[in-house]
């Protein structure tokens, strides 16, 4: 399969492309600039490059140069618009192989492409491409967004080293993806990577599902059984929703990550254990020191480098991005063979505010991928946006007071109808249940 790589800044425009262009065959990517165009070409293979003339950086001909420079013969392909085709035949001189006017016609554009790859195979391979295992390639987007790479620029200065890391940002932005990800890169890839949702475990199991217990520990224990751990020893665990442990736990998760030694409850025998910390939280854990119900001694511990998770109203780039990767997904699941989004429907993605994040687009993509009857999603099939978005816009969360009456005035709205309540709010309903119990809210 050849590898395309489309620099393009009309972010709606490549989608397209790239969307067509994968149905015809072809592994493709787009950069929305010549840095973005330099830095995925130095790390993956590429066999052809189709390239805007007018890029917000610089322009194509600076890239023909870098490639030159840095001796990669891979073939380039200008596009342009008819008023640049001047411009375009001169860049031929610098070493594109060939222009193509926008808008483009699909016969033309393939045929150019062929004759492009077919003298390339007579060429010196471009550089090699970095492994990647099929799980990251189906299961994990970065995005392209400044706000991305930013994020995954520190995640790849983090992760080689054993520092715990406190990943922090809005319910559905990615979290646990971003813990994974954090693993797979380290030292500890090949060891058990465990995840406990600290929001779901009874305030009297944590000790157990943590740390393991004996057989007669309490009622209940009818067997001995392993903790977390122990089973992540070697590897990493990933506390989401840290924020939500008791007071107690969090006293013996300090001490077992203090002493690296843990005891099964009901067991008077310590075991020695090597563990990598990854934590998640949407709280601000500052305020839950301040009012005392998180230790100051933990946070410390377990925030030796933060990791912000920007929502994905503020990686606006990356939107059109994730919803054909979804959109990927729900086709295998589904087993349908939809191309992509008609323009329409780009624009309403683009537009919609996403107050419930990754997860919000994930759902809705999955739930079109289902309705759609024909090659493209359109807006029939978004419908449940459409209407969101026309609607009042979600509640904002600022401090606890302003948070709390936001809450029971969501509350008041819905007739006390939890989903729709955190609907309204932007939030899971999890956060929500999460957030009832932080402010003593009847509900």
């Amino acid at each position: 399969m050849k590898s395309i790589l489309i620099v393009e800044d009309d972010i709606t425009y490549a989608m397209m492309l790239k969307t067509w262009l994968g149905k015809q065959g072809f592994r493709v990517a787009s950069a929305s600039s010549i840095a973005r165009a330099q830095k995925y070409i130095e790390t993956e293979n590429v066999d052809l490059i189709l390239s805007d003339l007018r890029l917000p950086d610089r322009d194509g001909t600076d890239l023909l140069r870098w490639l030159a420079d840095k001796g990669l013969p891979v073939p380039l392909i200008v596009m342009t618009g008819y008023a640049d085709i001047q411009s375009a035949v001169q860049t031929m001189k610098l070493g594109a192989c060939d222009y193509i006017a926008k808008p483009v016609n699909p016969d033309e554009l393939l045929k150019k492409m062929d004759e492009a790859l077919q003298k390339a195979e007579r060429r010196p391979a471009a550089t090699a491409a970095r492994p990647r295992t099929e799980e990251e390639a189906s299961d994990f987007l970065e995005g392209e967004s400044d706000a991305a790479r930013q994020l995954y620029n520190y995640v790849r200065l983090v992760a080689p080293t054993n520092m715990s890391v406190l990943i922090n940002g809005a319910s559905g932005t990615g979290k646990e993806y971003v813990a994974h990800r954090i693993h797979r890169l380290s030292k500890r890839a090949d060891r058990p990577f465990i995840a406990i949702d600290c929001g779901s475990i009874p305030k009297e199991l944590a000790a157990s599902e943590f740390f393991g217990h004996v057989k007669g520990a309490f009622t209940g224990a009818l067997t001995d059984k392993t903790g977390a751990f122990v089973e992540a020893n070697g590897g990493t665990i990933f506390l989401d929703e840290i924020g939500n442990l008791s007071y107690e736990v969090q006293i013996q998760l300090l001490r077992a990550l203090q002493e690296r030694r843990i005891r099964p409850v009901g067991s008077g025998r310590e075991i020695s254990v090597d563990v990598r910390l990854i934590s998640a939280t949407n709280e601000n854990l500052e305020q839950a020191i301040a009012r005392g119900s998180f230790r100051e001694d933990l946070y410390h511990r377990i925030n030796e480098f933060t990791l912000r998770m920007p929502t994905l109203r503020d990686r606006r780039e990356d939107i059109l991005l994730f919803a054909n990767f979804f959109l990927d997904q729900a086709n295998r699941e589904m087993d349908k063979r939809l191309t992509g989004f008609d323009e329409k429907a780009c624009r309403l993605l683009q537009d919609y505010p996403w107050p419930g994040n990754l997860r919000q687009m994930k759902n809705a993509v999955r739930r079109a991928t289902l309705l759609a009857s024909g090659p493209y999603i359109t807006p029939a099939e978004l419908s449940d946006l459409a209407t969101q978005s026309t609607a009042s816009p979600a509640l904002p969360l600022r401090d606890e007071e302003t948070e709390k009456q936001h809450i029971q005035e969501a509350l008041r709205q819905t007739g006390h109808n939890k989903s729709r309540a955190a609907q309204l709010l932007g939030i899971d309903r999890k956060t929500l249940y999460n957030k009832l119990k932080l402010y003593g809210i009847e509900a």
